[in-house]
């Protein structure tokens, strides 16, 4: 499996080289921030169009991620659409290809800022999922333990022989971990970013995702 070894809070985790978070003790994967159906609503609002493949790409990955683990449950971490709009304007093939992946599977939406309410869509809908050791939410709290959230889009870099390497990331320590963004077309936040050293200990770790994930100490 493409990823990296982790604990927190004494929960044996992976770091998939997706993006994603596998708890193989509890058979679940964890996707943050997927933002489906933002060409479409960059659109619709009238900015620069985008192709709109963003979410087929998006399903795609969580399709892989899916088939790999065969996880039984499934922590969607918020801001899972672009807007509520967007939600409701998928169309109806991908709607129907996020119902298969759906099935025989428990399904949680946590709510975001981008989609505070639920969707017409399965699954449950949840402010947040305690799961001990561990706390699934959308947005870090300050003085969490054992939280695992999204929101920010982190990314990190690191320099090679002959490049510098920008990637989404993990940021890990030993109170939380924040989760990249799945989705495409989605962006980030450096992780020198104020806001991002405000939340993370100075012993924090990013890891830096891709076909070899890497760890190495957080960019400040």
């Amino acid at each position: 499996m493409n990823g990296c070894k982790i604990s927190l809070a004494g929960a044996p985790l992976i770091a998939l080289g997706s993006g994603a978070l596998w708890w193989a003790e509890e058979s679940l994967l964890c996707v943050s921030d997927l933002h489906l159906g933002k060409s479409e609503r960059i659109a619709r609002r009238g900015g620069a169009a985008l192709p709109p493949y963003d979410t087929r790409d998006t399903l795609t990955r969580l399709a892989a991620d899916l088939a790999l683990t065969r996880a039984r449950t499934v922590i969607c971490l918020g801001d899972s659409f672009d807007d509520a709009d967007a939600a409701r304007a998928l169309p109806e093939e991908e709607r129907l290809w996020i119902a298969r992946l759906q099935a025989g599977r428990r399904w949680v939406w946590i709510e975001g800022n981008h989609d505070p309410g639920p969707v017409d869509l399965g699954g449950s809908h949840l402010a947040e999922l305690p799961l001990a050791p561990l706390a699934f939410r959308h947005i870090a709290q300050p003085g969490a333990s054992g939280e695992v959230s999204g929101h920010y889009h982190p990314k990190a870099s690191v320099n090679t022989r002959s490049t510098r390497i920008t990637r989404p990331a993990f940021l890990l320590d030993s109170d939380r971990l924040i989760m990249p963004a799945y989705g495409t077309y989605t962006g980030g936040l450096r992780s020198h970013a104020e806001v991002l050293c405000s939340l993370m200990r100075p012993e924090a770790q990013a890891i830096l995702t891709g076909r070899t994930p890497v760890s190495i100490p957080m960019p400040r």
